[in-house]
């Protein structure tokens, strides 16, 4: 990738804050939904459940299935009965965690917590350099049903509003637990609108990743070079792959649900743009100056001003296109962020 001059502030626009999505609309599909052209920067305005009439029969559509853990939870010091907040981050073997901690002096190492009056127990046994703990857990029965139980939805620090129905925070094809975080782009599908995509002959293939929290971290270096992307586990199976791989060698357009599809897929390529079946990690960080390999246009949500995320659409078109959209999205109130509108770049 080419190395530019580019600084995080050449990414900022101005939003105002009632316009950031506090609650998630009753119906998913009925969200707008802005389809920008990337060569020209025109834009349209339509519904989402219209998605359908710019996909082609022989397309590919690429969904992420991870699935959001209820990763937070609120215990007490077994010692002294001080009130502590646990955010699961990742697991790493077992029963042990990455976890975010607050506040994090109540979490020493060897200190115990309880959680649901003793239903789930955790041991502090490890404190990283960045002040994250790694805890180890004990409990009877499934680990994933006491946290369902126990846990609340890790929404996004900009949504104020309580979330009512867990199941929103979720897509509708979600499969595997493992995220502190929801692909959003995905929350405006219903399997409704699936089936008729799927009807239109539009192949329709899921690949994994578990979206962690640094999605949400703002990029604190200058020099976008600078930057320091966190990691993220993916997965992609072999039939996954293959069936991309023929889409592009068919002429017809791939389609990332998301950032965390376009991730992945761009993480799994070859040089030549082959998709492999792959497990593993990613922190690639994708900007203006990168050329895409496998992914033609993108479903997504509007993001954060001086994110990676808005950083990484920008490179699929332009930077001047994107902040553009941007403003014209702001001037005719489209809603943003996590249970915001789409924008559909094609």
């Amino acid at each position: 990738m080419m190395k530019l001059t580019l600084k995080r502030t050449d990414f900022f626009y101005e939003l105002p804050e009632d316009l950031i999505a506090q609650v998630p609309l009753k119906q998913r599909e009925k969200s707008k939904l802005m389809v920008l052209d990337k060569e020209s920067g025109d834009v349209k305005h339509t519904v989402f459940e219209n998605i359908i009439d710019y996909l082609n029969e022989g397309d590919c559509l690429v969904l992420n299935n991870t699935r959001v853990l209820p990763a937070r939870i609120f215990g007490k010091r077994k010692e002294t009965g001080g009130a502590v907040e646990f955010l699961l981050l990742t697991r790493l073997e077992g029963d042990k965690w990455e976890t975010l901690v607050k506040p994090g002096r109540k979490a020493k190492i060897g200190d115990i917590i309880e959680f649901g009056e003793g239903l789930l127990e955790a041991q502090v046994v490890d404190i990283k350099e960045d002040g994250i703990r790694i805890v180890e857990f004990k409990y009877e029965g499934i680990f994933e049903e006491i946290l369902d139980k126990l846990g609340e939805m890790p929404l996004p620090p900009y949504i104020k509003e309580k979330l009512q129905d867990k199941e929103r925070y979720q897509t509708v094809y979600s499969k595997k637990e493992g995220s502190a975080a929801a692909p959003t782009a995905g929350l405006h599908f219903t399997q409704e609108l699936m089936d008729a995509i799927r009807k239109k002959g539009v192949k329709i293939v899921y690949i994994t990743l578990h979206v962690g929290l640094g999605t949400f971290r703002p990029v604190k270096e200058d020099d976008l070079s600078d930057h320091k992307m966190h990691s993220e586990y993916y997965e992609i199976d072999q039939d996954t792959a293959d069936i991309i791989n023929m889409t592009k060698q068919n002429g017809n357009k791939v389609i990332a649900v998301g950032t965390t599809s376009t991730r992945t897929l761009e993480s799994v390529c070859d040089d030549d743009g082959q998709v492999v079946s792959k497990r593993g990690w990613t922190d690639i960080f994708i900007y203006p100056g990168y050329k895409f390999r496998v992914i033609d246009a993108l479903i997504t949500n509007f993001h954060l001003p001086e994110s990676t995320l808005i950083m990484l659409i920008s490179a699929l078109t332009t930077r001047e296109i994107i902040l553009n959209a941007y403003e014209i999205a702001v001037r005719e109130r489209y809603r943003f962020f996590s249970f915001g509108d789409a924008m559909l770049i094609i």
